[in-house]
């Protein structure tokens, strides 16, 4: 299974089109019409509301392409 990276706007919007739908759709439908696990959405969810903003994810790099850089360098190997 390959792993997917989301950018903050795509999970931002999905963030909001929950909070929009969330009185008339289940976190499954939701999830399933962006394509993505209810268990990500829930984790998006989560972090949003209490920080208010999205993390990178684990490692300590001082930005996304750093990560990235350091992600191509493991797969080359």
């Amino acid at each position: 299974m390959t792993k997917h990276s989301y950018d903050k706007e795509f999970k931002e919007q999905a963030v909001q089109y929950y909070l929009d739908n969330k009185d008339h759709m289940t976190m499954n439908e939701i999830s399933k019409n962006l394509g993505i696990g209810a268990s990500t959405l829930h984790k998006w969810i989560k972090l949003f509301t209490e920080t208010g903003e999205f993390g990178r994810g684990s490692g300590n790099f001082a930005s996304d392409k750093d990560k990235e850089i350091a992600r191509l360098k493991r797969q080359l190997s």
